[in-house]
């Protein structure tokens, strides 16, 4: 990691499709010079959504324009639901329409919807063509900006419609954060806390210690906890790009989590708050097998707590979760696979031949508590 004029830089190294990741506070402006160092197409379509387009659209338009850039907007509803084949159908049709070719290059400009839907947009447009990401809520640019996963939900499940492909740039301006409503906002921390969770236990003791801070947005709290988290999913996603080992650690809350937002219906449960209630799931099993303590498991939950998130389990029945986690992209020959916190800081990935004995039990208890 390196500083330029006051922006962290931090590279993905991935070869020839390695990128740069740049974090600051007002950077948007500067959009254009570092498209410009990546050598990034002059015709632009900037992806985004009605909420995000009155907020930063004509900003975005401006630095490009101000860098000599031809960019025009593709404005999508706003919403998880959205997150679909129609909307991708919406921007293939607006490429066409417009005249887009392999010599063009699309922004998502927006939250993780947004970027997932423009990415997978870039990735099968024409067979390809450039990307990047300018996450605008606090769990894009922690998460799902960074390590070229794109995809579609399908009726029967999350994102189980996509591909692997990276961006050329992602640029971090978390003064777009102001904007974020607060649920949102919360919901975005549930990531942050997963990445000390599983990784880095100085870090989670630190997220501890300023947890008021966050909440309160204060600037430089946040370039911190977004730099250490983009550090992070960085370092994973180089040594495993497509979740072939090692990246799959990343997951942690989000096997649960997923079947929480299936069972809720997309857009009911911020992605956020399912994984924040996916890791006390998680960090409850991983204490019944003995990965870690109790007392492990209440610091989890007490930093979610704190940060406005949710831990208790939806009253779904177990039957229910048990059939959503079946049909989970992580299960192989019939075994849930799941990532377990081994203490905070570490974590290990583990099958699950019989999730109905060791999860379910888990389950009823998790349903049966009140919010802490």
């Amino acid at each position: 990691m390196s500083n330029d004029n006051g922006v962290k830089l931090i590279e993905v190294g991935l070869g020839e499709r390695s990128y740069p990741i740049w974090i600051g506070s007002g950077v948007l402006p500067r959009l254009g010079e570092a498209l410009k160092r990546v050598s990034f197409p002059r015709r632009i379509a900037v992806v985004t959504n009605e909420t995000v387009a009155p907020l930063y659209g004509e900003q975005v338009l401006s630095a490009l324009r101000q860098s000599s850039f031809a960019a025009e907007l593709i404005v999508l509803p706003d919403g998880e639901e959205h997150k679909n084949l129609e909307s991708l159908n919406f921007i293939f049709d607006e490429l066409i329409t417009r005249g887009f070719d392999r010599g063009t290059g699309l922004i998502a400009l927006g939250g993780g919807v947004i970027g997932d839907l423009a990415g997978f947009a870039a990735a099968t447009y024409l067979r390809g063509i450039p990307f990047v990401q300018v996450p605008t809520t606090l769990l894009a640019q922690v998460d799902s900006s960074v390590g070229g996963k794109t995809a579609i939900n399908h009726r029967l499940g999350k994102n189980l419609v996509g591909a692997f492909y990276q961006p050329r740039h992602v640029h971090i301006d978390v003064d777009t954060l102001a904007t974020l409503p607060e649920r949102e906002f919360r919901a975005g921390c549930a990531e942050i806390v997963k990445y000390g969770v599983i990784r880095d236990g100085d870090f989670f003791e630190w997220l501890e210690d300023n947890a008021q801070r966050i909440g309160e947005r204060d600037p430089a709290c946040l370039i911190h906890a977004v730099r250490i988290s983009c550090q992070i999913k960085a370092d994973i996603v180089e040594i495993d790009e497509k979740e072939g080992g090692l990246r799959a650690i990343l997951n942690y809350g989000h096997t649960l989590g997923h079947a929480v937002e299936l069972l809720s219906g997309y857009g009911k449960v911020r992605h956020g708050e399912a994984v924040a209630i996916g890791m006390v799931a998680a960090a409850t099993v991983s204490s019944r097998l003995g990965h870690c303590s109790s007392a492990d498991v209440e610091r989890i939950r007490r930093l979610l707590s704190a940060l406005g998130l949710p831990v208790r389990l939806p009253d779904f029945a177990a039957s229910d979760y048990l059939a959503a986690l079946s049909r989970d992209k992580k299960v192989q020959d019939g075994r849930l696979r799941m990532i377990f916190n081994r203490g905070i800081g570490d974590c290990l990935i583990e099958d699950v031949a019989d999730p109905e004995r060791t999860i379910a039990p888990v389950l009823d208890s998790l349903r049966n508590e009140v919010d802490q």
